[in-house]
C-alpha cells in the first residue's frame, strides 16, 4: 500500500522543538521528491521544504530556513522536519508529500506537483 505516515507533531511552548517525522512505504523513493507543508488555522496549505531523492538537495522556504531544516534516513524511507525555535504562527497541520520528479530541488514545493500525501500531523505552538 502506498503510503505516507507522519508523526511528532504536539504541543509545544514558543521557543521550543519538535521533529516531525514522515516514513515512506508501497513506492520506490528514487523518482521522488518529498515535501514538508503545512495548513494554518484559516490559511491555505503552503509548502515548506522539500528534499530530492535524485541527487540529496533541499530546499526549504525563506519564512523558516533560520529555524526549520530537512534531512532523511535513506535507510529507514523516513524524512524529518527539525523545527527550532517554534513560534505561535507556526501552529498548523503538518503533511508530508510525494511527488515524481528526477531532479534538483531549488524553489519551493507546490500542492499540485504532488500526488501521495499523508494525513497530517497537529502542531500547536501556545504557552
Amino acid at each position: 500500500q502506498v503510503q505516507l505516515v507522519e508523526s511528532g507533531g504536539g504541543l509545544v511552548q514558543p521557543g521550543g522543538t519538535l521533529r516531525l517525522s514522515c516514513t515512506a512505504s508501497g513506492f520506490t523513493l528514487d523518482s521522488y521528491v518529498i515535501a514538508w507543508f503545512r495548513q494554518r488555522p484559516g490559511k491555505e496549505r503552503e509548502g515548506v521544504s522539500c528534499f530530492s531523492n535524485y541527487d540529496g538537495s533541499v530546499y526549504v522556504v525563506d519564512s523558516v530556513k533560520d529555524r526549520f531544516t530537512m534531512s532523511d534516513d535513506t535507510a529507514k524511507k523516513t524524512f524529518y522536519l527539525q523545527m527550532n525555535r517554534l513560534n505561535p504562527e507556526d501552529t498548523a497541520v503538518y503533511y508530508c508529500a510525494a511527488g515524481r520528479y528526477e531532479g534538483t530541488v531549488d524553489r519551493p514545493p507546490y500542492e499540485h506537483e504532488y500526488t501521495i500525501w499523508g494525513r497530517g500531523t497537529l502542531v500547536t505552538v501556545s504557552s
